[in-house]
Protein backbone atom coordinates (compact mmCIF):
# COMPACT_ATOMS: atom_id res chain seq x y z
CA UNK A 1 0.00 0.00 0.00
CA UNK A 2 1.17 3.49 -0.73
CA UNK A 3 -0.10 6.84 0.45
CA UNK A 4 0.86 10.47 0.24
CA UNK A 5 0.26 13.28 -2.22
CA UNK A 6 0.31 11.99 -5.80
CA UNK A 7 0.93 14.36 -8.67
CA UNK A 8 2.36 11.70 -10.98
CA UNK A 9 2.21 7.97 -11.29
CA UNK A 10 4.30 5.91 -8.86
CA UNK A 11 7.19 3.70 -9.87
CA UNK A 12 6.07 0.06 -9.80
CA UNK A 13 7.14 -3.18 -11.48
CA UNK A 14 6.23 -3.06 -15.17
CA UNK A 15 5.73 0.72 -14.93
CA UNK A 16 8.22 3.08 -16.56
CA UNK A 17 10.83 4.54 -14.22
CA UNK A 18 9.78 8.05 -15.18
CA UNK A 19 6.00 8.44 -15.41
CA UNK A 20 4.67 11.71 -16.87
CA UNK A 21 2.13 13.77 -14.98
CA UNK A 22 -1.38 13.20 -16.24
CA UNK A 23 -2.11 15.48 -19.15
CA UNK A 24 -5.26 17.47 -19.74
CA UNK A 25 -7.62 15.44 -21.87
CA UNK A 26 -10.90 16.16 -23.53
CA UNK A 27 -13.83 14.00 -22.37
CA UNK A 28 -13.47 11.79 -25.43
CA UNK A 29 -9.66 11.52 -25.29
CA UNK A 30 -7.99 8.12 -25.10
CA UNK A 31 -9.62 4.74 -25.54
CA UNK A 32 -13.27 4.90 -26.48
CA UNK A 33 -15.19 2.38 -24.38
CA UNK A 34 -18.50 0.86 -25.40
CA UNK A 35 -21.49 2.61 -23.84
CA UNK A 36 -25.19 1.87 -23.91
CA UNK A 37 -26.90 3.44 -26.91
CA UNK A 38 -30.00 2.92 -28.97
CA UNK A 39 -28.40 0.17 -31.05
CA UNK A 40 -27.34 -1.78 -27.97
CA UNK A 41 -30.76 -1.28 -26.39
CA UNK A 42 -32.39 -2.78 -29.48
CA UNK A 43 -30.26 -5.93 -29.37
CA UNK A 44 -31.61 -9.14 -27.85
CA UNK A 45 -30.88 -9.48 -24.16
CA UNK A 46 -27.47 -11.00 -23.41
CA UNK A 47 -26.22 -12.56 -20.22
CA UNK A 48 -23.96 -10.24 -18.27
CA UNK A 49 -21.95 -10.03 -15.08
CA UNK A 50 -20.80 -7.02 -13.07
CA UNK A 51 -18.07 -6.89 -10.39
CA UNK A 52 -20.67 -6.30 -7.68
CA UNK A 53 -22.71 -9.34 -8.59
CA UNK A 54 -19.59 -11.45 -8.98
CA UNK A 55 -18.58 -10.38 -5.47
CA UNK A 56 -22.07 -11.27 -4.21
CA UNK A 57 -21.76 -14.83 -5.50
CA UNK A 58 -18.26 -15.24 -4.10
CA UNK A 59 -19.51 -14.00 -0.74
CA UNK A 60 -22.71 -16.06 -0.70
CA UNK A 61 -24.53 -17.70 -3.64
CA UNK A 62 -27.84 -17.19 -1.83
CA UNK A 63 -27.17 -13.45 -1.63
CA UNK A 64 -26.64 -13.43 -5.40
CA UNK A 65 -29.95 -15.21 -5.83
CA UNK A 66 -31.81 -12.74 -3.57
CA UNK A 67 -30.44 -9.75 -5.48
CA UNK A 68 -30.37 -11.01 -9.07
CA UNK A 69 -33.10 -13.61 -9.36
CA UNK A 70 -35.59 -12.72 -6.63
CA UNK A 71 -34.77 -9.01 -6.93
CA UNK A 72 -35.63 -8.47 -3.28
CA UNK A 73 -35.70 -4.81 -2.23
CA UNK A 74 -33.09 -3.53 0.19
CA UNK A 75 -33.52 -0.38 2.23
CA UNK A 76 -30.58 2.01 1.79
CA UNK A 77 -28.16 2.08 4.73
CA UNK A 78 -26.40 5.20 6.04
CA UNK A 79 -23.02 3.74 5.04
CA UNK A 80 -24.12 2.97 1.49
CA UNK A 81 -25.79 6.37 1.14
CA UNK A 82 -22.61 8.08 2.38
CA UNK A 83 -20.57 6.20 -0.21
CA UNK A 84 -22.96 7.29 -2.95
CA UNK A 85 -22.73 10.90 -1.81
CA UNK A 86 -18.93 10.96 -1.58
CA UNK A 87 -18.63 9.43 -5.05
CA UNK A 88 -21.06 12.02 -6.42
CA UNK A 89 -19.11 14.91 -4.90
CA UNK A 90 -15.78 13.64 -6.24
CA UNK A 91 -17.30 13.27 -9.69
CA UNK A 92 -18.65 16.84 -9.61
CA UNK A 93 -15.44 18.25 -8.18
CA UNK A 94 -13.73 17.85 -11.56
CA UNK A 95 -16.41 19.98 -13.22
CA UNK A 96 -14.68 22.98 -11.63
CA UNK A 97 -11.54 24.56 -13.06
CA UNK A 98 -8.34 23.13 -11.59
CA UNK A 99 -7.84 26.06 -9.21
CA UNK A 100 -11.31 25.52 -7.76
CA UNK A 101 -10.73 21.93 -6.68
CA UNK A 102 -10.00 22.30 -2.99
CA UNK A 103 -11.47 20.92 0.27
CA UNK A 104 -13.85 23.83 0.83
CA UNK A 105 -15.22 23.44 -2.69
CA UNK A 106 -15.81 19.72 -2.10
CA UNK A 107 -17.50 20.44 1.23
CA UNK A 108 -19.76 22.99 -0.43
CA UNK A 109 -20.99 20.29 -2.83
CA UNK A 110 -22.20 17.98 -0.06
CA UNK A 111 -25.64 19.50 0.60
CA UNK A 112 -26.63 20.17 -3.04
CA UNK A 113 -25.44 16.73 -4.14
CA UNK A 114 -27.37 15.10 -1.32
CA UNK A 115 -30.50 17.04 -2.29
CA UNK A 116 -30.04 15.87 -5.88
CA UNK A 117 -29.67 12.24 -4.82
CA UNK A 118 -32.75 12.39 -2.59
CA UNK A 119 -34.77 13.95 -5.41
CA UNK A 120 -33.81 11.01 -7.61
CA UNK A 121 -34.32 8.39 -4.86
CA UNK A 122 -36.71 9.75 -2.18
CA UNK A 123 -36.22 6.69 0.04
CA UNK A 124 -32.72 7.95 0.85
CA UNK A 125 -34.29 10.62 3.05
CA UNK A 126 -35.38 7.89 5.48
CA UNK A 127 -31.90 6.63 6.37
CA UNK A 128 -31.60 9.04 9.34
CA UNK A 129 -33.43 8.87 12.62
CA UNK A 130 -33.24 12.60 13.29
CA UNK A 131 -31.41 15.82 12.38
CA UNK A 132 -28.57 15.06 14.81
CA UNK A 133 -27.89 11.73 13.17
CA UNK A 134 -27.91 13.42 9.76
CA UNK A 135 -25.42 16.05 10.93
CA UNK A 136 -23.02 13.39 12.22
CA UNK A 137 -23.38 11.49 8.97
CA UNK A 138 -22.58 14.57 6.91
CA UNK A 139 -19.53 15.33 9.05
CA UNK A 140 -18.25 11.82 8.39
CA UNK A 141 -18.70 12.34 4.66
CA UNK A 142 -16.86 15.66 4.89
CA UNK A 143 -13.97 13.96 6.73
CA UNK A 144 -13.66 11.42 3.90
CA UNK A 145 -13.53 14.21 1.35
CA UNK A 146 -10.85 16.03 3.36
CA UNK A 147 -8.88 12.78 3.50
CA UNK A 148 -9.06 12.50 -0.29
CA UNK A 149 -7.01 15.69 -0.61
CA UNK A 150 -4.19 14.13 1.42
CA UNK A 151 -3.91 11.32 -1.14
CA UNK A 152 -3.66 13.29 -4.38
CA UNK A 153 -3.82 16.82 -5.74
CA UNK A 154 -6.87 17.16 -8.03
CA UNK A 155 -5.61 20.49 -9.36
CA UNK A 156 -2.94 18.54 -11.29
CA UNK A 157 -5.34 15.99 -12.79
CA UNK A 158 -7.68 16.10 -15.76
CA UNK A 159 -9.56 12.78 -15.86
CA UNK A 160 -10.41 11.47 -19.30
CA UNK A 161 -13.62 9.90 -17.98
CA UNK A 162 -15.67 9.88 -14.79
CA UNK A 163 -18.34 7.30 -13.93
CA UNK A 164 -17.54 5.54 -17.18
CA UNK A 165 -19.79 2.66 -18.19
CA UNK A 166 -17.76 -0.19 -19.69
CA UNK A 167 -18.93 -3.32 -21.48
CA UNK A 168 -17.05 -6.12 -23.19
CA UNK A 169 -18.01 -9.55 -24.48
CA UNK A 170 -15.80 -12.55 -23.82
CA UNK A 171 -15.30 -15.36 -26.31
CA UNK A 172 -17.86 -17.45 -24.38
CA UNK A 173 -20.54 -14.83 -25.01
CA UNK A 174 -20.55 -13.59 -21.41
CA UNK A 175 -20.77 -9.81 -21.29
CA UNK A 176 -18.84 -7.94 -18.63
CA UNK A 177 -20.26 -4.62 -17.49
CA UNK A 178 -19.63 -2.02 -14.83
CA UNK A 179 -18.87 1.59 -13.99
CA UNK A 180 -15.36 2.93 -13.46
CA UNK A 181 -15.13 5.84 -11.02
CA UNK A 182 -12.33 7.53 -12.93
CA UNK A 183 -10.17 6.82 -15.96
CA UNK A 184 -6.93 8.79 -16.27
CA UNK A 185 -4.84 8.89 -19.44
CA UNK A 186 -1.28 10.21 -19.36
CA UNK A 187 0.38 12.28 -22.06
CA UNK A 188 2.09 9.07 -23.20
CA UNK A 189 -1.28 7.31 -23.54
CA UNK A 190 -0.95 5.15 -20.41
CA UNK A 191 -4.27 4.30 -18.77
CA UNK A 192 -4.93 4.35 -15.03
CA UNK A 193 -8.17 3.01 -13.52
CA UNK A 194 -9.08 4.73 -10.24
CA UNK A 195 -11.72 3.56 -7.77
CA UNK A 196 -12.81 5.40 -4.63
CA UNK A 197 -13.65 3.32 -1.56
CA UNK A 198 -15.31 4.87 1.48
CA UNK A 199 -14.30 1.96 3.71
CA UNK A 200 -10.85 1.18 5.09
CA UNK A 201 -8.07 -0.63 3.26
CA UNK A 202 -8.14 -4.42 3.74
CA UNK A 203 -5.40 -6.33 5.46
CA UNK A 204 -2.66 -7.54 3.15
CA UNK A 205 -4.02 -11.07 2.97
CA UNK A 206 -7.31 -9.73 1.57
CA UNK A 207 -5.82 -7.34 -0.99
CA UNK A 208 -6.17 -9.83 -3.86
CA UNK A 209 -9.92 -10.05 -3.31
CA UNK A 210 -10.14 -6.25 -3.15
CA UNK A 211 -8.30 -5.99 -6.48
CA UNK A 212 -10.68 -8.42 -8.21
CA UNK A 213 -13.03 -5.57 -9.14
CA UNK A 214 -10.16 -3.58 -10.63
CA UNK A 215 -8.86 -6.54 -12.63
CA UNK A 216 -12.42 -7.06 -13.85
CA UNK A 217 -12.50 -3.49 -15.20
CA UNK A 218 -9.01 -3.85 -16.67
CA UNK A 219 -10.07 -7.02 -18.47
CA UNK A 220 -13.16 -5.30 -19.90
CA UNK A 221 -11.07 -2.41 -21.22
CA UNK A 222 -8.46 -4.75 -22.67
CA UNK A 223 -11.00 -6.97 -24.41
CA UNK A 224 -12.86 -3.98 -25.81
CA UNK A 225 -9.90 -1.88 -26.98
CA UNK A 226 -6.80 -4.04 -26.80
CA UNK A 227 -5.14 -1.76 -24.24
CA UNK A 228 -3.84 -3.14 -20.95
CA UNK A 229 -4.22 -0.45 -18.26
CA UNK A 230 -0.84 0.57 -16.88
CA UNK A 231 -2.07 1.02 -13.31
CA UNK A 232 -5.00 0.05 -11.07
CA UNK A 233 -5.50 2.34 -8.07
CA UNK A 234 -7.84 1.87 -5.12
CA UNK A 235 -8.20 4.94 -2.89
CA UNK A 236 -9.53 4.12 0.60
CA UNK A 237 -11.06 7.28 2.04
CA UNK A 238 -11.97 5.58 5.31
CA UNK A 239 -8.36 5.53 6.51
CA UNK A 240 -6.39 7.36 3.83
CA UNK A 241 -4.52 4.50 2.15
CA UNK A 242 -3.91 3.68 -1.50
CA UNK A 243 -3.52 0.24 -3.05
CA UNK A 244 -1.81 0.27 -6.44
CA UNK A 245 -1.20 -2.58 -8.84
CA UNK A 246 0.34 -2.76 -12.32
CA UNK A 247 -1.34 -5.56 -14.33
CA UNK A 248 -0.01 -7.34 -17.40
CA UNK A 249 -1.60 -9.59 -20.01
CA UNK A 250 -0.92 -12.72 -17.95
CA UNK A 251 -2.83 -11.21 -15.02
CA UNK A 252 -5.79 -10.38 -17.22
CA UNK A 253 -5.85 -13.79 -18.89
CA UNK A 254 -5.89 -15.40 -15.43
CA UNK A 255 -8.70 -13.06 -14.39
CA UNK A 256 -10.66 -14.00 -17.51
CA UNK A 257 -10.32 -17.71 -16.72
CA UNK A 258 -11.49 -17.16 -13.17
CA UNK A 259 -14.46 -15.05 -14.23
CA UNK A 260 -15.48 -17.77 -16.68
CA UNK A 261 -15.15 -20.36 -13.90
CA UNK A 262 -17.25 -18.18 -11.62
CA UNK A 263 -19.87 -17.83 -14.32
CA UNK A 264 -20.04 -21.59 -14.80
CA UNK A 265 -20.64 -21.92 -11.07
CA UNK A 266 -23.48 -19.38 -11.33
CA UNK A 267 -24.93 -21.36 -14.25
CA UNK A 268 -24.87 -24.57 -12.23
CA UNK A 269 -26.57 -22.95 -9.27
CA UNK A 270 -29.24 -21.48 -11.50
CA UNK A 271 -29.96 -24.65 -13.42
CA UNK A 272 -29.96 -26.88 -10.33
CA UNK A 273 -31.82 -24.33 -8.21
CA UNK A 274 -29.24 -24.96 -5.50
CA UNK A 275 -28.22 -21.56 -4.11
CA UNK A 276 -26.11 -22.34 -1.06
CA UNK A 277 -25.91 -19.87 1.80
CA UNK A 278 -22.44 -19.17 3.17
CA UNK A 279 -22.00 -17.70 6.63
CA UNK A 280 -19.28 -15.08 7.02
CA UNK A 281 -18.50 -11.91 8.91
CA UNK A 282 -20.40 -10.04 6.18
CA UNK A 283 -23.68 -11.62 7.30
CA UNK A 284 -24.08 -8.85 9.86
CA UNK A 285 -24.67 -6.36 7.03
CA UNK A 286 -27.06 -8.57 5.04
CA UNK A 287 -30.59 -7.24 4.60
CA UNK A 288 -32.05 -10.74 4.10
CA UNK A 289 -31.22 -12.60 7.30
CA UNK A 290 -34.90 -13.37 7.95
CA UNK A 291 -34.96 -15.43 4.73
CA UNK A 292 -31.58 -17.14 5.20
CA UNK A 293 -31.26 -20.75 6.46
CA UNK A 294 -28.12 -19.69 8.38
CA UNK A 295 -30.44 -17.67 10.65
CA UNK A 296 -33.42 -20.03 10.70
CA UNK A 297 -35.17 -18.47 7.71
CA UNK A 298 -36.62 -19.98 4.55
CA UNK A 299 -35.97 -18.47 1.09
CA UNK A 300 -39.05 -17.71 -1.00
CA UNK A 301 -39.94 -20.05 -3.88
CA UNK A 302 -37.83 -19.49 -6.95
CA UNK A 303 -39.56 -17.29 -9.53
CA UNK A 304 -40.36 -18.46 -13.05
CA UNK A 305 -37.35 -19.30 -15.26
CA UNK A 306 -37.78 -16.28 -17.55
CA UNK A 307 -36.80 -13.19 -15.57
CA UNK A 308 -36.39 -10.04 -17.63
CA UNK A 309 -33.02 -8.40 -17.10
CA UNK A 310 -31.62 -11.25 -15.03
CA UNK A 311 -27.93 -11.97 -15.11
CA UNK A 312 -28.12 -15.66 -16.02
CA UNK A 313 -26.89 -18.25 -18.46
CA UNK A 314 -28.60 -19.44 -21.60
CA UNK A 315 -26.80 -22.80 -21.51
CA UNK A 316 -28.15 -25.70 -19.42
CA UNK A 317 -25.89 -27.42 -16.90
CA UNK A 318 -24.74 -30.92 -17.72
CA UNK A 319 -23.78 -32.04 -14.21
CA UNK A 320 -26.17 -33.59 -11.68
CA UNK A 321 -27.00 -31.20 -8.79
CA UNK A 322 -24.73 -32.89 -6.23
CA UNK A 323 -21.71 -32.84 -8.57
CA UNK A 324 -22.60 -29.29 -9.62
CA UNK A 325 -22.44 -28.09 -6.03
CA UNK A 326 -19.02 -29.67 -5.50
CA UNK A 327 -17.77 -28.17 -8.75
CA UNK A 328 -19.19 -24.81 -7.76
CA UNK A 329 -17.25 -24.81 -4.49
CA UNK A 330 -14.03 -25.81 -6.26
CA UNK A 331 -14.45 -23.09 -8.88
CA UNK A 332 -15.32 -20.56 -6.20
CA UNK A 333 -12.18 -21.35 -4.25
CA UNK A 334 -10.18 -20.84 -7.43
CA UNK A 335 -11.86 -17.52 -8.19
CA UNK A 336 -11.36 -16.21 -4.68
CA UNK A 337 -7.60 -16.80 -4.88
CA UNK A 338 -6.72 -14.40 -7.68
CA UNK A 339 -3.25 -13.36 -6.62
Amino acid sequence: MQGGLSASWPTLPRVNQSQPALAAAAPDAGPTVAVADAAVAAEPRRWSLSPSRAADFMTCPLLYRFRVIDKLPEAPSPAAARGTLVHAVLERLFDAPAAGRHPDAAGALLEPEWDRLVAAEPELADVFGDATERAVWLSQARAMLDRYFTLEDPTRLEPAHRELQVTAELASGLRLRGFIDRLDISAAGDVRIVDYKTGTAPREEFEARALFQMRFYALALWRERGTVPRLLQLMYLGNGEIVRYAPDEADLLATERKIEALWRAIERARDSGDWRSRRSRLCGWCAHQQLCPEFGGTPPPLPAPERAGQEASAAPASLPPDQAVRAELLHLADVTDIS
